[in-house]
């Protein structure tokens, strides 16, 4: 049976079994990419309606974060060595996009290699993303203290997974209790990640990103839905194992610690960021620079928070298509490429 073959039968098996309204959130932004690219939400049954979640880093960072990235980048003798995707982010009307002490790289290695280069910049690297990008940037910071890179450090945003989905999770007005979970964390964490969700009655498939893996995994949620089953299954295997990726895992802990963090839509989540600890302050940009973080208002009528939470669609913005698109970001959901607003946009979903 070819994959074609596979997808269709599917989507009849699931048409079959969805004999009552269901909601499925989303976690990852590839995932939010793939179910738009592939025209999956067009495949289900109209009782079945796929959510976002706060999967996408870029999204989730919050504007005072931005702000202080885009401050450091306008004092003098200092890079912000960051990934694209932020650039254009935007904080108060200004971007990273076209500031001349703005480096974009492909990985922290890259920016430590820069740093070295130039003895007389301190680079700074933006640390954002999820537990799958974290292990990289532990691994250049161990690299830096090897080296004694002294003009490097980091700027850590780092956010972990559990704790925002705890709070969604147990909000029952949300009516959220079917997730499909991110095989790119899962890869780094493994499945006993995410057996949390057990205490709040929510099940969850770790899926991959291919329209096959998204469309047996949406099956299996809608089948434990169905049966009144609450568990955690990995349609993963090959890539996900129950405890992870035991050095990367060891490395987090020996350079991050857990720490209250903002989280854009949802607000301070506690022990859901991740802080450099003291033994590598003198790599911690925070310290360094005694950083601090502003307290900034959305713009008015943004709603990346409320789809950030699975509250609305990007439609149902004042803004989207019309004052927000991806060439005239107003909130982060349309930046970043893994933003449900530029899913949508570019999908026209």
């Amino acid at each position: 049976m070819s994959v074609k073959d596979k997808i269709r039968y599917l989507k009849e098996e699931i048409a079959k079994i969805a004999k009552s309204d269901m909601q499925i959130m989303e976690v990852c932004g590839t995932h939010t990419m793939g179910l738009a690219k592939h025209g999956i939400r067009a495949m289900l049954p109209s009782n079945i309606k796929i959510i976002s979640g706060p999967g996408c880093p870029v999204c989730v960072s919050g504007q005072g974060d931005i702000g202080v990235a885009i401050n450091l980048a306008k004092r003098s003798g200092i890079t912000v060595a960051t990934f694209g995707d932020m650039l254009k982010v935007p904080s108060k009307g200004e971007t990273l996009l076209g500031m001349p002490n703005v480096k974009v790289v492909y990985s922290p290695m890259e920016a430590l290699a820069y740093a070295k280069n130039n003895k007389d910049q301190e680079v700074v690297f933006l640390g954002i993303g999820f537990e799958t990008t974290a292990p990289l940037i532990a691994a250049t910071i161990v690299a830096a203290d090897r080296d004694n890179v002294t003009n490097f450090s980091v700027f850590s945003v780092h956010k972990t997974v559990p704790e925002a989905l705890k709070i969604i999770c147990s909000d029952k007005s949300s009516n959220i209790s079917n997730l499909l979970l991110p095989g790119h964390v899962s890869a780094i964490t493994g499945s006993n990640y995410f057996e949390f969700l057990r205490e709040t009655k929510t099940r969850g498939v770790i899926a991959g990103f291919d329209p096959l893996g998204i469309m047996e995994s949406i099956y299996l949620l809608v089948k434990m839905f169905n049966d009144g089953c609450v568990d955690i299954i990995n349609n993963l295997t090959n890539v996900v194992t129950p405890a992870g990726n035991e050095k990367a895992l060891a490395l987090l802990d020996k350079i991050f610690k857990p720490t209250d963090s903002y989280w854009r839509g949802i607000g301070m989540i506690p022990r859901s960021g991740l802080e450099i600890r003291l033994d590598f302050s003198a790599y911690d940009a925070k310290v360094k620079f005694d950083l601090s973080v502003e307290d900034i208002s959305e713009p008015a009528g943004c709603r990346c928070g409320d789809i950030l939470m699975g509250k609305i669609i990007p439609p149902k913005c004042v803004h989207f298509g019309k004052g927000c698109t991806p060439l005239s970001p107003i909130g982060p959901c349309m930046v970043s490429s893994e933003g449900t607003c530029a899913a949508y946009y570019k999908y026209n979903v």
